[in-house]
């Protein structure tokens, strides 16, 4: 079965990052593309299995990681961080940069497959942006990152896999 769902993953990942390249606008995850995708009627108690404790926590349960934690900040091959999740492509590794925080930061993402939403957890809204086929917890953008765009989508390490290209 594993087998089977991460070629499944893998391919509608790779179909999903052809046809969407770096839509201009924001994706909204209750769209009709993603509202039907067998990720969203996943039980709680499966995705714990699936992904283990610390990804499980961050993805399900909108967690943090500790800063440093995850080998992905010191990833620069060539390739692209999709959802832990379901393999959704999220970022391209020509965006990533290193932003001093302890967690993968991005200055694009693909945006046809992040949904967000206002995030008021710690007393201040942040925009919260998530897998918009799962609904899984990525991190945060915040408006301080590097030009051309000026974003910086802190990721969770724990929420993403690395796939070369």
């Amino acid at each position: 079965m594993d087998a089977v769902f991460d070629r499944r993953s893998l391919l509608l990942g790779a179909a999903a990052l052809a046809a969407s390249g770096c839509a201009p606008e924001a994706a909204d995850a209750s769209e009709a593309q993603w509202a039907s995708s067998p990720f969203r009627r996943i039980s709680d108690a499966d995705w714990k299995r699936r992904l283990g404790d610390a990804s499980w926590r961050v993805l399900r349960h909108e967690s943090t990681e500790q800063p440093f934690s995850s080998r992905l900040n010191d990833e620069h091959r060539r390739g692209v961080f999709v959802c832990k999740g379901c393999a959704l492509p999220l970022f391209q590794s020509a965006w990533k940069f290193d932003s001093g925080t302890g967690w993968p930061s991005f200055f694009r993402v693909i945006e046809a497959n992040i949904g967000t939403k206002t995030d008021r957890r710690i007393g201040i809204a942040r925009t919260e942006y998530h897998c918009a086929r799962c609904l899984g917890h990525q991190g945060h953008l915040f408006m301080d990152g590097p030009q051309p765009t000026g974003r910086r989508y802190c990721n969770n390490g724990a929420a993403l896999t690395f796939r070369l290209v």
